[in-house]
């Protein structure tokens, strides 16, 4: 909460907007125009302290399809204005699209987004000329942020530009929309990806409310394939790429039985269109009218092909990401690195990478967003570097991926590494509560990861390889996993913890092969389970195990340590 005084003319109390795992995000009923107008102008203030916005430069703005974002997007254009700086507006475009038009054309921008979250919360990211803004720029934009509320919050009623319940007296109207950024996203694509390269492939694209839904359907049409819409809809749909449900799942095979045969793949992103959504469909039974089968295929597994398909020769992803990663960049001589959860994580992976040999870097997360971090020739021309969040590159590679081999879908994705993910969440848990979870399960120390040795040795894996922990820190470590087995029991069909990683979060390797990852949300009161295993059922299961309520793994954790 911020120390900064509320003036007695202010009724609406302020939760101030926090940093997540990438942009700011609220409560839409916290986000008023005064919340939204302090962010975004103390934001381009520290853009333009650190020399990466010149004064009166210029600010893209844009926005998803929540029903709070046309009003949010209204306080931001007056936050830019007010700092002198031009405005153009996009409209409601996908946030790469935003990012790719803004730092191609040498400007910051606005995008106003809750991403996967429901609909009575939001958001606000800002990214600099030069790409995503980082860990690293977030203590400069929170201290801008207080001066700006203190300016704001010291002001007379009759002075300030804001009511009692902070909002604008007389809000401004945003400039016209400019179709220049939905169409350099969309050439993106068509200039890279062979034309026609998709003929002969029928998709869905199930839209609901995506802001990207036009976009996608656009451009698989001009690339070729034949679309089919279904879902849309003009209420705002959460769609979270990491938790897809089975409700979902069932949904989906009933757009696709609607539709019709032939029918190669279901296609969809989130609701700012930065995660991709997939499925492979094959007929349920042959030629019979039977219902059709879908095969829902994880972000981080699409990654996998993705970077194939472009032939990189170095990765970035989150330590959440499924195993599978691992073992196939290995095989394919890929430098991997494991970071953090979060984009602004594996962008500065990826700038890393860049000051070292490799020649062809990308990153991508477990929710399927992928970033580029070097330019990519592909058989029509060449695709730029865009190391931001991005749905629409992953859905090409893994269809062109398919064509190009003259295979299904659900063929492509079979000769991957046979290990299986699953994720999900327990929402309206407090941060407090998560935080102390954390707490009791991690010890102090620099270490991330410890593996136990057969002989009783706990191995601590860092810069200098993996070496023995000495007595205390290796005693530490084994209380903790005593601590997990608690929880992670035989009963439950858990095998020994053979490592632990703490990297972001706890995740646990058991001596069967499972893996189980527990860590909270980092913008929403949630508590969030990733789960591997050699099978489907297994994985599920480990989810389902976490979040049933009451008896599950989450509540457990919560009523011991919360």
């Amino acid at each position: 909460m911020s120390n900064v005084p509320l003036p007695s003319w202010l009724r609406h109390v302020p939760v101030p907007l926090s940093f997540g795992t990438s942009g700011l995000r609220g409560l839409v009923a916290d986000l008023t125009d005064l919340e939204a107008y302090v962010n975004v102008k103390g934001a381009l203030r520290y853009l333009l302290a650190v020399g990466d916005l010149p004064a009166g430069g210029g600010v893209v703005v844009a926005g998803d399809l929540r029903p709070s974002t046309g009003r949010i997007l209204r306080a931001s254009v007056r936050a830019i204005r007010d700092l002198g700086c031009e405005v153009e507006n996009a409209g409601l475009i996908p946030t790469p699209a935003l990012l790719l038009h803004s730092t191609a054309s040498g400007r910051a921008g606005v995008m106003v987004t809750g991403s996967h979250i429901p609909f009575d919360r939001n958001g606000i990211k800002v990214n600099k000329r030069a790409g995503e803004v980082l860990k690293s720029d977030e203590a400069g934009i929170v201290a801008e942020v207080a001066r700006v509320r203190a300016e704001e919050y010291g002001r007379a009623e009759g002075d300030s530009a804001f009511d009692p319940a902070g909002m604008l007296k007389r809000p401004d109207e945003a400039p016209p929309v400019d179709g220049s950024a939905e169409e350099r996203y969309v050439a993106r694509y068509l200039q890279s990806f062979a034309p026609g390269g998709l003929r002969g492939r029928r998709m869905l694209v199930y839209q609901h409310s995506a802001v990207g839904r036009d976009l996608v359907a656009r451009i698989l049409r001009e690339l070729g394939a034949e679309v089919v819409t279904a879902g849309r809809s003009e209420t705002f749909v959460p769609i979270d790429t990491e938790n897809i449900t089975p409700a979902q799942l069932h949904a989906m095979e009933a757009l696709a039985a609607a539709a019709g045969a032939p029918l190669d793949a279901i296609v969809s992103t989130d609701g700012d269109s930065d995660r991709p959504l997939m499925l492979a469909v094959a007929p349920g039974g042959a030629g019979d009218g039977a219902a059709r089968r879908v095969r829902f295929l994880p972000g981080d597994l699409l990654g996998i092909v993705a970077a194939e398909y472009l032939r990189a020769d170095a990765a970035v992803v989150p330590i959440s990401a499924n195993d599978a990663v691992e073992t196939r960049m290995r095989e394919r001589g890929v430098r991997l690195v494991k970071c953090r959860i979060g984009s602004p994580y594996v962008v500065a992976g990826i700038d890393a990478l860049r000051e070292g040999p490799a020649a062809r870097i990308v990153g991508w997360e477990a929710n399927g967003g992928f970033l580029t971090g070097s330019a990519f020739a592909l058989p029509a021309g060449t695709i730029s570097a865009l190391a931001t969040r991005d749905a629409t590159l992953p859905i090409l590679a893994n269809l062109y991926a398919a064509a190009e081999r003259g295979v299904s879908l659900d063929a492509l994705w079979r000769a991957l590494p046979p290990r299986s993910g699953s994720a999900g969440l327990v929402d309206g848990v407090p941060v407090a509560t998560s935080r102390a979870i954390v707490d009791a399960l991690v010890p102090a120390g620099d270490v991330t990861e410890v593996e136990f040795a057969d002989d009783g040795r706990v191995l601590g894996h860092g810069a200098e390889g993996v070496v023995p922990l000495q007595d205390a820190e290796a005693e530490a470590w084994r209380q903790r996993r005593a601590t997990l087995a608690r929880f992670f029991t035989p009963a439950r069909g858990f095998d020994d913890i053979a490592r632990i990683n703490v990297l972001d979060g706890v995740r646990a390797y058991f001596r069967n092969g499972d893996v189980a990852h527990l860590r909270p949300s980092g913008n929403a009161p949630q508590l969030r389970i990733y789960a591997n295993s050699a099978s489907q059922e297994r994985a599920d299961e480990i989810v389902a195990l976490g979040v049933r309520s009451p008896g599950g793994i989450l509540d457990e954790l919560a009523a011991a340590f919360g």
